[in-house]
C-alpha cells in the first residue's frame, strides 16, 4: 500500500508534459488536478463539521482567505503527507489560522464520519501550536452529492479502487478569497512558506501582511505553470532602477545642502565690518610729542 501510495505522488508531482507523454497505469487514468482560477466554491454545499452539526461550507468564508485541503481521513499515506506539509509551513508562516485565514480540510470519501475529521483535527491543532488554533482549523465531512461538487468546482480528479479499497489521487492545497473563488494552487506534499504568505495576502485583498510582503508581491508574481510564485525580472529590474535613482538624488540632495550652508557661511564672514583701529597702548608709548 505505501508503494501504491507513493506511486501516486511521484507520478501526479512530475511535470505535467512528462505525465502526458508517458501512458499510466490503468487506476491512474482520469485522476489528477486542473486549475480553475477564480472558479467560486460551492458554498451551500451541506456538509458537517467534527461534532456532527450539519453546517454550509460559506460557514467558513467571508471575513478571511481560506486555505482548502482536499483529503480523506484514512487514507493511509498521501492525504496525511499533504497535512504534514501543510502544518509545517504554516507553522513558519507569521499570519495566524483563526485571525488573518482558516484552514479547511473537506474529506473526498463519503465514509468518513464527523468522528473521523475529530480524530484527525486534534493532533494538527496540537502541532500547529497556536493560541485559538481550534477555531481556525475545521476538518469536514459529507455525503457523496456535496463532495462531488466541491470536487468539481476545484478541478480535482480521483477514482476508487476496490481491488484495494483505496483513492488514487493527485495532492495540493488550494487557496481562495474570502468569497469562496479559488486565488492560488500549490502541488505536492511540500509548500513554500513563502508562497503561502504571498497566496494569502493576496486572495485576502492584501488587507493583512506588512509592507514587506507588498514589495514581494511586486517582485514575484503566481505562475499558474509552475504552480508558485516566481521573481518577476523585469519588475526587479525596474524596482533595482528606482532605488538606485532615489539613492542616487538622495545623496545630491545631502551633497547640494552642504554646498549651500558652506557658501551662506562664506558670503556672512565676508559681509563682517573691518574691527576698528585699536587704542594707543597704556603708558603713552606710540604718541607722537610736539617739540
Amino acid at each position: 500500500m505505501k508503494r501504491l501510495a507513493l506511486l501516486f505522488a511521484v507520478l501526479m508531482l512530475a511535470p505535467a508534459s512528462l505525465r502526458a507523454d508517458e501512458p499510466r497505469p490503468p487506476m491512474l487514468r482520469g485522476v489528477g488536478i486542473a486549475q480553475r482560477l477564480g472558479q467560486p466554491l460551492p458554498l451551500d454545499a451541506i456538509l458537517a463539521d467534527e461534532s456532527g452539526r450539519a453546517v454550509r461550507l460559506g460557514r467558513f468564508f467571508g471575513g478571511r482567505p481560506v486555505v482548502l485541503v482536499l483529503a480523506y481521513y484514512n487514507c493511509p499515506m498521501l492525504c496525511t503527507h499533504v497535512l504534514n506539509g501543510l502544518v509545517s509551513s504554516l507553522r513558519v508562516v507569521p499570519f495566524d489560522a483563526g485571525k488573518e485565514f482558516d484552514v479547511v480540510a473537506v474529506s473526498f470519501d463519503p465514509r468518513d464520519r464527523p468522528a473521523d475529521a475529530a480524530a484527525k483535527k486534534a493532533p494538527y491543532v496540537e502541532e500547529y501550536g497556536r493560541p485559538g488554533a481550534a477555531a481556525g482549523w475545521h476538518f469536514l465531512t459529507g455525503g457523496a452529492a456535496s463532495v462531488e461538487r466541491i470536487t468539481r468546482a476545484v478541478g480535482f480528479e480521483y477514482r476508487y479502487d476496490e481491488s484495494i479499497g483505496q483513492f488514487a489521487h493527485a495532492s495540493a492545497v488550494y487557496v481562495a478569497t474570502p468569497d469562496g473563488r479559488l486565488s492560488r494552487y500549490f502541488y505536492g506534499i511540500e509548500y513554500a512558506p513563502r508562497d503561502l504568505r504571498l497566496a494569502l495576502v493576496e486572495a485576502s485583498n492584501r488587507r493583512i501582511g506588512s509592507p514587506v510582503d507588498q514589495l514581494l508581491l511586486f517582485c514575484y508574481h503566481y505562475d499558474p505553470k509552475l504552480a508558485r510564485y516566481s521573481a518577476a525580472v523585469l519588475d526587479v529590474v525596474r524596482l533595482g532602477g528606482v532605488i538606485a535613482v532615489l539613492t542616487l538624488s538622495g545623496f545630491l540632495a545631502v551633497m547640494w545642502r552642504r554646498e549651500k550652508k558652506k557658501s551662506q557661511v562664506s558670503g556672512l564672514k565676508s559681509q563682517v565690518p573691518p574691527s576698528p583701529c585699536p587704542l594707543p597702548p597704556a603708558g603713552g608709548e606710540g604718541v607722537v610729542r610736539r617739540g
